[in-house]
């Protein structure tokens, strides 16, 4: 399966997600995304430190896309953060780090769901 099948079957298709991204586990390549769903170089820095030490995010937020979310939840391998009842999902892999939004008519625990479990998998085939 290609890169961008896992944005549009894996993830945006489970109607769980509206909007991602797929990057390297450094954040400095782009391997697939949805149209509109842009994530700048000073940003991805943020959510990367993020997994490194969490106070900043969780006292400042951060922005994505040019929105910003206030963090709830952040462990070794996944960032949950909301802004209102929208919300963005981060999963760490071996290689890969998935960006996911999810709109205000889903709840962040079944973007989490849908996210982490494209995450397990792609972690189980060594990415």
């Amino acid at each position: 399966m290609s890169w961008q099948a896992y944005i549009d079957q894996g993830l945006i298709g489970t109607n769980n997600v509206d909007e991602a991204a797929i990057f390297s586990i450094d954040g400095e390549s782009l391997w697939a995304a949805s149209k509109n769903f842009k994530i700048q170089p000073e940003e991805m820095k943020i959510i990367l430190d993020a997994f490194r030490d969490s106070s900043a995010v969780h006292s400042q937020g951060f922005r994505v896309n040019n929105n910003k979310y206030t963090v709830i939840n952040v462990t070794d391998k996944s960032l949950w953060a909301k802004k209102g009842k929208e919300g963005l999902v981060v999963v760490r892999t071996q290689q890969a780090l998935l960006l996911a939004h999810h709109p205000d008519t889903v709840t962040t625990n079944a973007c989490v769901f849908t996210v982490e479990n494209l995450g397990d998998y792609l972690t189980s085939v060594g990415y």
